[in-house]
């Protein structure tokens, strides 16, 4: 098994959401896109929700506070989903107003 280790610890800029894909532009030039569907609560999330977030750390993580939901940089770059089970995504999904 493989390790995943960093030289230099990864920090998100800017984050934008567009055409189905989560894109997170780095701080030491890189850009990665990751399907939104990795993460259901931001796929499922209206445009204004998405547009909210906040780094968190100097951009180890990102954070949607409107959503509940943080994703740490290191598990971006790692190619990680979302770890979130399909009963909870459910019951905050029951519990989400409807969308306009």
């Amino acid at each position: 098994m493989t390790t995943l280790t960093f030289q230099n610890e990864p920090k998100a800029l800017k984050i934008a959401i567009r055409s189905e894909k989560l894109i997170v532009d780095f701080v030491d030039g890189r850009t990665l896109a990751v399907p939104l569907e990795w993460y259901p609560r931001l796929a499922q999330a209206g445009r204004k929700e998405q547009r909210n977030w906040t780094l968190l750390g100097k951009g180890y993580a990102i954070e949607w506070p409107d959503l509940d939901e943080h994703i740490g940089v290191q598990g971006l770059l790692a190619g990680n989903r979302s770890g979130e089970s399909r009963k909870s995504f459910e019951r905050w999904l029951s519990a989400r107003p409807p969308r306009r």
